[in-house]
């Protein structure tokens, strides 16, 4: 090997020791290991059982077959790894539950029953075009529904990355160097792209080192911003009292309802506080919506002008009382009311 080679390969097989050397360590560590401890511990020491396979293939071509055998069985666990990880994360469980026994125990025999009755040695051809595809295959559908409990994080990153903590980084980093080294053994194992697949041992080291660098930064394995969300502040009781005193006041005595564009933004200047904390008030202390509260002020000026004004068309009443269209009173008065305003007017000449 050239000095070139060597450093790649110094390089490479370095990442999948220290991995081994972590995985073990956070395995056998006296402290108190929690569920996501045990899972990174088991996605660190399959990452790097693929990735030794990687590299002595990559230097040493005759390896023998039951290395190849051993990194690709190696390879079946490190989508479950990585998903369960974030599972019992997620879901702060301090015990494994009995399905997920079930699904690992049928994934360890898989690989047992496989390496038993189908040995790479005795059947390369079916390892390469067949169990090939399914180990990746399984791999990416694991990555996709990892991807599905991240959504949160992944959406952050994308739209405000500032707002990412610590963890969220430790996390996205997980998730994404994996996606990463499954797609360059993927392209170089179809062919499209060769000179690829030295790069998963090498994204590998990378990962080890960012990871110990958030660590030490204060990166958390659980307890991230999707399982625990922050107890929203809740408006005093008596600081609400006197705004809703203070919403009826300016709504009927500056008749606010009957403006047709009427939004949330320009109530709360009436009472001089932020939109966000008219919408709080009207669901948790009132318990109606921005729109449920105008429309029964809306609804309760029609009814007075159906009885007191028998002139006005029903079309006229709503455009008085602040609807623009006469289907959306009817929609509007039916949902209020739980009648039309024909059978309202009626059911009231009726009682006279």
């Amino acid at each position: 090997m050239n000095i070139g080679q060597q450093i790649l390969f110094f390089v490479s097989a370095l990442g999948a020791f220290n991995g081994m050397i972590l995985s073990l360590y956070l395995f056998f560590s006296k402290r108190k290991k929690t569920l996501p401890t045990i899972f990174l511990s088991i996605l660190l020491l399959t990452l790097s059982f693929r990735v030794i396979k990687s590299v002595f293939l990559y230097f040493h071509p005759s390896l023998p077959k039951i290395y190849l055998q051993i990194g690709l069985s190696a390879c079946f666990l490190i989508g479950p790894s990585l998903y369960y990880f974030f599972r019992s994360a997620t879901q702060k469980l301090t015990t494994i539950p009995d399905s997920w026994k079930w699904t690992w125990g049928a994934l360890v025999g898989i690989i047992i029953l496989t390496g038993i009755f189908i040995p790479y040695q005795t059947y390369p051809d079916t390892w390469k075009h067949t169990i090939t595809y399914v180990i990746y295959g399984q791999w990416m559908i694991y990555l996709v529904a990892t991807g599905v409990l991240l959504k949160d994080v992944l959406k952050t990153f994308f739209v405000n990355a500032a707002a990412l903590n610590e963890t969220d980084k430790f996390w996205l980093l997980l998730y994404l160097s994996n996606c990463a080294i499954c797609i360059t053994y993927i392209l170089s194992w179809s062919g499209v792209a060769c000179y690829l697949y030295i790069s998963g041992p090498v994204l590998l080291s990378a990962l080890l080192y960012l990871a110990i660098f958030y660590q030490l930064n204060g990166a958390k394995f659980e307890n991230t911003r999707l399982s625990i969300k922050p107890e929203k502040k809740k408006i005093a009781t008596t600081d609400a009292l006197v705004w809703v005193e203070k919403l009826e006041s300016v709504i009927l005595d500056k008749k606010l309802y009957q403006d047709p564009n009427l939004k949330l933004n320009d109530l709360a200047k009436h009472i001089n506080i932020t939109p966000h904390q008219l919408s709080q008030l009207l669901n948790d202390n009132v318990g109606k919506s921005f729109s449920t509260y105008i429309n029964e002020y809306r609804i309760r000026e029609a009814c007075k002008l159906i009885t007191c004004n028998s002139h006005l068309t029903f079309e006229a009443i709503g455009y008085e009382v602040g609807y623009n269209s006469k289907s959306t009173f009817y929609a509007a008065f039916r949902k209020v009311k739980d009648t039309t305003p024909a059978l309202y007017k009626e059911s009231l000449e009726k009682s006279h």
